[in-house]
Parts: C-alpha cells; sequence; structure tokens
C-alpha cells in the first residue's frame, strides 16, 4: 500500500439489521482526493450465507474495483443503497419498514433522513444548523430522538452576516471549554430533541414558491422537532425506556479541580408539557459511557469508577452494570474491570443479556453478558470487532484484521462456527499490496513479556528498520490492518511495534504501571521489543534504526532519543512533550497530567520530554496541527524550537486547518502529504539501500 492507494481504505458502520434477520445495512465510508473529504453511501448486504463467503482471516479475493474507486462485487448480492455525498449510521425503524440515517452535503452538517425500505425516495427529518449526532426510534417506531449542538444567539452562523471573527466575547468560568475536533462547545450545548417520524409514502409538504418579498427557495418541509433538555450542558446516550413514555440521557457534570470530567443519567418523561430536568439516577462513584434498556425495563451502564475524588482515571477499564430498575438505588457490577477490558453500547438481546466488545491483547471480540455476570466469548482468533447489530436472531458484527481495513461479518452462535464474512471491501487495497505482520513476544530485561509484531519487506534484507510507538497511553496497537504500517513496509523499512507497559488490552495492572512513572518501564519495554526482534529475524538491520509515534507514542519518541543515541532519526508526532504548560492549554489538561506525571514541579521535570530535550542528538522531525486542542501547537513549537537552540538537525511541519485526529480523519490530501513527508524524512536519514 502506497499514500496514493488511501482511497482504498474504507471503513464500515454498526450494522443495522433487519428485524427478519436475512439482511443488513452499513454505511461504507472512504477518503475521497478529489472531494478531499470523507464519502460514503449506505450498501444493502444479505446475511444469509450461499456458500460463496470466506470465513474471517481469509485474504481471497472475491471483489473488484474500477479506477474511479467504485466498488463493483464487494460480496454475494450486495449492492449500494444510496447515493448521497456522505451517508452514514443507519437504524431501522422497529418494524423494518424503515431506515433512518445521516446524511451530510459537502461543507454542510449531517442531517437526519428517513428511507422506505419497499423502494421509493429518502425524506429529510430534520434542517438543524449545527446538525445532528446520534439519534433512536421510540419503541413504536413514530418517533425519533436525536442529538443536536444549540448554537447561542449570535454565534456560529445563528446571525446572518456576523462571522466569527465578529462575535462577542466568551465568558468562561468551567475547568474545561474546548474538545479537540470541535473548538469551544460550552456556547452551543448538544441537546436532545424528540421529532415525529415523518409519513414517508404521503404527498410532499413543500414551502410556497418565492415571491416578490421574499428571495427565499421553495423546499420540503421539515416537521417541528420539540427539545428536551434543558441544561446548557452537552447530553448524550440516548436511550427509550421500553414503554416509550421515558428517555434516559446523560447529562455533562461541572467538576472540581483535577476530576475527570463525567456526566449524570437523568431519565426524562415525553408526556405534553414534561420538559424538564427529569429524574437523576443515583450512580456514585460511577461515570456512565453508554447506557441501554432491556425488554424487562433493567438499566443496562457501562461506566468508570474514578474512586472518591473523582480522579482516578488512569488504566481504569470500563465494567457493565445493571440495575433492576432505573430508579433503583444501587447499580450491580457484572464484570470485573481488573481483567475485562469492555467498550461500545450496550446491546440488549431479546432472550437477555447484552452485547459488549472485550478488548484482549490487541484484538477485540464480540461478547454476551448475562444479568448473573457471565461473560460468553461469541468471537476469537485474530479479528478486531468494533460494532454490531441484532435482529431475527441474527448477529452481525463490522469488523477488521490482517486482510481487511473493514467488512461485515455473521456470528454463528448456534453452530459455534465463528465469524463468516458477508462483504470485501478491502479486495482493491491488497491488491495495491499488502504484508501480514508477524506476532512476537519479546521476554524483556526484567523478565516481562513485552507482546507486539513486526512487519517485513519483501526481500532477504537487511532492511533498515522502525520502531513505531502509539499513542494513548491506554490505548494499543491491534491485529488489524493499518495504513501507517503498510505504507512504511512498501517503503521498503521493516516496522516493529509492541503495546509496552501501560497499554490497554492487558489488563488494568498492566495499563496502571507507568502511572506517575512514565518513561521508565515503557522505554525498556520498546528498546527491548526492538532489540528482541532484530535479534529474531535476520532481515531486520539493527544497525540501521529510526523510531516515531504520535501523542503519547510522540511523548515516548521525544524522550527515547534522549536516553538513547543509537537512531538515525526520529519522528515526533503530535507529542506530549511538555506536561508543565499542558494544563491551562489542552482540553484534557485539567485533570490528565496530574494523573500521569503527578502534581509537583520535581515529579512533572523527571518525567518531561522538554526538560530533557537539551540531551537530543537524533535528527528530529516535529510534525504538528494547526488546531490540536488535545496536545496543542506550543508543545511542538517549544521542543522544535529547543531542538534548534541546542544545534538538532530538526524540521517542524505544521498542518493547517488539522487536529489531534490527522492521522485517521483529517482531510484526505492531507493524510496523503503527511505520508509524503514521513518519507521524505526517512529516505533522507534512513534511505533504503
Amino acid at each position: 500500500m502506497q499514500a496514493a492507494d488511501l482511497p482504498l481504505i474504507r471503513t464500515v458502520s454498526r450494522p443495522a439489521v433487519h428485524p427478519d434477520g436475512t439482511w443488513a445495512i452499513v454505511a461504507v465510508t472512504r477518503p475521497d482526493l478529489d472531494a478531499d473529504a470523507a464519502v460514503g453511501q449506505l450498501w444493502r448486504v444479505p446475511l444469509v450465507s450461499t456458500g460463496s463467503t470466506s470465513e474471517t482471516g481469509s485474504t481471497s479475493e472475491t471483489g473488484s474495483t474500477s479506477e474511479t474507486g467504485s466498488t463493483a462485487d464487494i460480496g454475494d448480492g450486495s449492492h449500494r443503497l444510496t447515493r448521497g455525498f456522505r451517508d452514514t449510521e443507519p437504524r431501522f425503524s422497529p418494524d423494518g419498514a424503515l431506515v433512518a440515517f445521516l446524511r451530510a452535503e459537502p461543507q454542510a452538517a449531517p442531517q437526519l433522513w428517513a428511507l422506505p425500505v419497499g423502494g421509493g425516495e429518502a425524506v429529510q427529518v430534520t434542517d438543524r444548523k449545527l446538525g445532528v449526532t446520534d439519534f433512536r426510534f421510540s419503541p413504536d417506531g413514530k418517533r425519533l430522538a436525536f442529538l443536536s449542538r444549540e448554537p447561542q444567539p449570535g454565534r456560529y452562523g445563528s446571525v446572518e452576516g456576523l462571522g466569527a471573527d465578529a462575535e462577542g466575547p466568551r465568558r468562561i468560568t468551567e475547568w474545561s471549554w474546548t474538545r479537540n475536533g470541535l473548538g469551544y462547545h460550552r456556547d452551543r450545548p448538544q441537546h436532545v430533541y424528540l421529532v415525529d417520524v415523518p409519513d414517508v409514502e404521503g404527498e410532499p409538504v413543500v414551502q410556497p414558491a418565492p415571491t416578490a418579498q421574499s428571495e427565499a427557495e421553495p423546499r420540503r418541509t421539515v416537521p417541528e422537532p420539540r427539545r428536551l433538555t434543558t441544561d446548557d450542558v452537552d447530553h448524550s446516550g440516548i436511550a427509550f425506556t421500553p414503554d416509550g413514555r421515558s428517555i434516559a440521557v446523560l447529562a455533562e457534570r461541572e467538576q472540581g479541580a483535577g476530576q475527570v470530567p463525567r456526566s449524570i443519567l437523568r431519565v426524562l418523561p415525553l408526556g405534553a408539557g414534561a420538559e424538564g430536568g427529569g429524574s437523576e439516577v443515583e450512580l456514585g462513584t460511577l461515570g456512565p459511557q453508554a447506557i441501554a434498556f432491556g425488554a424487562g425495563g433493567e438499566l443496562y451502564v457501562l461506566a468508570q469508577d474514578y474512586g472518591p475524588e473523582g480522579k482516578d482515571f488512569v488504566a481504569r477499564n470500563a465494567a457493565l452494570y445493571v440495575l433492576s430498575a432505573w430508579a433503583d438505588p444501587e447499580p450491580r457490577r457484572l464484570t470485573d474491570p481488573e481483567t475485562q477490558e469492555l467498550a461500545g453500547e450496550p446491546l440488549p438481546l431479546p432472550d437477555g443479556g447484552v452485547l459488549l466488545v472485550l478488548a484482549s491483547r490487541g484484538t477485540q471480540q464480540l461478547v454476551r453478558i448475562t444479568d448473573d455476570g457471565t461473560t460468553t466469548q461469541l468471537t476469537s482468533g485474530d479479528v478486531v470487532v468494533s460494532e454490531y447489530g441484532v435482529g431475527g436472531g441474527t448477529i452481525a458484527v463490522a469488523y477488521r484484521d490482517a486482510g481487511s481495513y473493514g467488512d461485515l461479518g455473521v456470528v454463528d452462535v448456534v453452530a459455534d462456527a465463528g465469524l463468516g464474512r458477508r462483504t470485501d471491501f478491502s479486495a482493491p487495497l491488497r491488491a495495491a499490496g499488502v504484508v501480514t505482520p508477524a506476532e512476537l513476544t519479546v521476554t524483556g530485561r526484567d523478565g516481562y513479556p513485552v507482546h507486539g509484531w513486526v512487519a517485513v519487506p519483501e526481500g532477504r534484507g537487511p532492511h533498515p528498520t522502525l520502531l513505531m510507538i502509539h499513542g494513548g497511553p491506554y490505548s494499543y496497537y491491534d491485529v488489524g490492518l493499518f495504513d501507517e504500517t503498510q505504507v512504511l513496509v512498501d517503503a521498503g523499512y521493516a516496522v516493529v511495534y509492541c503495546n509496552p507497559r501501560g497499554s490497554a488490552s492487558y489488563g488494568q495492572a498492566h495499563g496502571r504501571t507507568i502511572r506517575q512513572a512514565m518513561g521508565t518501564v515503557d522505554l525498556h519495554d520498546v528498546l527491548d521489543f526492538l532489540d528482541g526482534a532484530v535479534a529474531a529475524d535476520g532481515r531486520l538491520d539493527g544497525s540501521r534504526v529510526g523510531v516515531l509515534g504520535g501523542s503519547y507514542g510522540g511523548y515516548l519518541t521525544a524522550w527515547t532519543i534522549a536516553h538513547d543515541h543509537r537512531f538515525a532519526g526520529a519522528i515526533v508526532e503530535r507529542g506530549y512533550l511538555d506536561p508543565e504548560v499542558f494544563s491551562g492549554t489542552s482540553d484534557i489538561g485539567s485533570f490528565f497530567s496530574q494523573e500521569y506525571v503527578g502534581g509537583t514541579l520535581e515529579q512533572v521535570a523527571a518525567q518531561s520530554p522538554q526538560a530533557v530535550a537539551g540531551r537530543v542528538t537524533t535528527p528530529t522531525l516535529v510534525l504538528h496541527s494547526e488546531q490540536d486542542l488535545r496536545c496543542p501547537l506550543s508543545q511542538a513549537e517549544r521542543y522544535y524550537s529547543t531542538l534548534k537552540r541546542h544545534g538538532v538537525e530538526t524540521e517542524l511541519v505544521v498542518f493547517p486547518g488539522e487536529n489531534h485526529e490527522l492521522s485517521r480523519s483529517g482531510r484526505p490530501r492531507h493524510r496523503q502529504q503527511r505520508f509524503e513527508v514521513i518519507l521524505d524524512w526517512w529516505q533522507r536519514h534512513l534511505p533504503v539501500g
């Protein structure tokens, strides 16, 4: 895979499974270099096997792609259902007659649309100034609850002709006021709205034609929504009660000094005139992340326990809790956060229990958790399950593996036959050329096992070798196809990457090891893994090595080159480099550094790459995004300036308009240019023979 192959990357959304269980709808999204945006449409995929599908992990080529990038035959009977610019997040109505989804036009916010399954045109449901972010059908299918931001008067285009630079001053009193990828958010809180499902079979209602007194273009009239929430804070996590009379939401709550931002859980009645704060569900020290009601009215909550001071977030896994009724005083914990790392949204099953994702040693497996706490793993092997859906007894999942960036599969629970592939969206990407990394475990200097992978180009070598370090810290590399690795290998570099102590998916103890001890055993682990990989494979050239990483990986890269001078070059990307000034500049600065590196000046200095930047001699590329609010641009600027002052060969590359997510969801042209900058740096400092 090369940088120009970015348009071949296709990601698959949460599957909406039809109530009869025989087919599903997914959104398939890809970067488009011509549009310089992520584009995508909805696809209809049969779920009943006809014998032509392959098992997970197979790299059989069942699809083809034209030069325009449109997939011709991605599975048995699958076909494109919509042709919008970016159609995402499909959900069926309870009776399966409608599919609702989000549609975004170029340079416009996504709106809610409804499409009749039996045929016909999609009907627009909302026309919100700042768009719609999420939604749910009511149990009777007659209403839709959705999330949308409400701008304060005079802001964000609510007054025609008043640009952002001319808006009034912001008065800030909270600990947190920005979010990466969004910017200021206190003056455009996200509220919950309720709207009637339109009659998609009825006559269209349009505005009158323009008159001499009006220059407005005629357009279809959308139904008027009713706002349910009143507090001007962000809301999320909407869930209807089974009887449809109430809706549960998560409402942001202001925290004290150093506390982790978290939400409270409220249940709002939906009767006429019932707008208001609703009833708060007491969850103690829990920070709820996702909620769902079971068929019997039980309430499932996925939540982290931040402790009595509300600060204990480092490597704290979310656990699943259940309340037999939402007014219960005590939630009952069903899973062990010490060993089980859960993610996703609880999806209740008709016969009891819920589905969630369990992270384990660089994989993500689908699990079923029942009300007695029994956890049953429904998938296995080298897969990364990201989303899941249920209908008519059929369980479908969106997943990645070593040969796929995103596909749809069916879980065979009855025959215990594993995961059956139903699409092959990544066949064109494999045809462009990918390698399958080899799994490796290295015993470190203190006897600790370090788990990771090695990806090697074709040929006998020896190949120049790159040590790649992930972000987080409480994150992890996984077994799925990864564009970062593939582009570097295609250019002739062997890539070694691992999950050192501090990473996720190996239990809380593994992740908490570096709490207020960053740059200690995590540094040893990545270097030991590099040494072990070179020793285990003669194709790797241990005398020609480089190191790179982003976010926490940028931190550990900068820390590494201040302590080990073997590297021919380094790339420090979007790095957490200066903990001393992180607080007050980062969107997570109010709590992150205090728990990860400590609260005293001595602790901070002992773990700060900025404090030891004067020791660096390695040529270093500092790569950052202009609108990064997670690790602000000042982190890179100070670090670069220090290297420059000490005579280190260095370069600062800043991408305009991008945030912390450039490498994952930035503008496609910037993503391609980023790869070109990275490869140019390595060709100059670690050339391939």
